[in-house]
């Protein structure tokens, strides 16, 4: 067992061996900044102020080789070798604590070929920030994360689950039925909206990365009506794309929002063809100023971090939820 000393939480917590500070961190119950969980989005981005670890792989654009040889490190894939002392560099996060609480099912509803609407009524009050996520589990199934598309002042949660072809927990979301009960413990996540960053935003979504993007507009929307706030949805084909409507309604009522919808293969005239970043890299110069959301896949995420970098938008100010791809998440499905 290896010390891991948190002077911001005046606490002392230990390491087994071979478990990443991210990991003794939950299993002390400690609310630690994080994201992706595997070295990609930079959410746990640390301080290592004293003592050694060594470091998994991870993206270069979630720690640069800059930064670490500076003494920064991910709390998700660094090994404590030595007692140590570390710091998130995240000051706007504020930690909070999860919960556990049951929830009846109140609707099921099919967006996509494979995306099912899922709305349920928790049993006690669920207090998160937009863009947070949550662990449900149905009984004879392990947990899986899912990001909160509603906003913290619904009562209703709403979850965008994709239905991995043999998957068990997904497989059962798209059978579940009104009157179910399932279990959910949360908020989890630090790539959450920031109230007090004021300037315009850019939000981007891969897939079922539109929940919590949706959360954070919404969320921003309702705080400044004329806030002016981008989004622009990334999808493979046209079956892929959903919640159009509700984007143009919600553009209707705002004239500082803007939908862009982003298919990768398409012939249709309303809608932009290829990669989503490519469609921001055209229509964005300056990213100077922006609070800049992202959730989706490993690629679009790096992609777009790289992208935000070179375009000027302070690493502040950058927050990435990185969705794994159907592949990789029936891989784990089926674990």
């Amino acid at each position: 067992m290896t010390t891991i000393t948190l002077p911001q939480l005046s606490r002392r917590i230990g390491a087994a061996d071979q478990q990443t500070i991210l990991d003794a961190a939950f299993a002390a119950g400690v609310a630690y900044p994080h994201g992706c969980l595997s070295g990609r989005c930079g959410a746990c981005k640390s301080r290592l102020l004293e003592g050694e670890v060594v470091m998994a792989k991870h993206s270069p654009f979630a720690l640069t080789a800059e930064k670490a040889a500076k003494g920064q490190i991910l709390a998700c894939v660094a090994t404590p070798v030595t007692p140590l002392s570390v710091e998130w560099l995240d000051t706007d996060y504020v930690p909070r604590e999860a919960a556990k609480t049951t929830a009846r099912v109140l609707s099921t509803s099919q967006a996509t070929h494979d995306v099912v609407i899922l709305r349920l009524r928790p049993s006690a009050p669920l207090a998160f920030a937009a863009g947070q996520y949550l662990s449900l589990k149905i009984q004879g199934t392990r947990a899986r994360h899912y990001s909160m598309a509603n906003t913290p002042r619904e009562e209703l949660i709403e979850l965008h689950v994709r239905v991995v072809p043999g998957g068990r927990t997904s497989g059962l979301v798209s059978r579940l039925v009104v009157g179910d009960v399932v279990q959910l413990t949360g908020p989890m996540g630090s790539s959450y909206f920031r109230e007090t960053h004021a300037g315009p935003i850019l939000a981007v979504a891969g897939g079922t990365g539109l929940a919590p993007v949706k959360s954070i507009i919404e969320a921003a929307l309702s705080l400044d009506p004329d806030r002016h706030v981008l989004l622009y949805f990334g999808v493979r084909t046209e079956r892929d794309l959903y919640y159009a409507a509700h984007f143009r309604a919600l553009e209707a009522r705002h004239a500082g929002f803007s939908f862009i919808p982003v298919v990768a293969v398409t012939d249709n005239p309303e809608h932009r063809s290829g990669m989503v970043t490519d469609a921001i890299a055209d229509d964005i110069r300056d990213l100077s100023g922006f609070s800049v959301y992202m959730a989706g896949p490993p690629p679009m995420v790096e992609a777009m971090q790289a992208l935000a970098s070179q375009r000027g938008a302070l690493a502040n100010r950058v927050y990435a939820d990185v969705f794994f791809t159907p592949e990789a998440a029936k891989q784990e499905e089926l674990l």
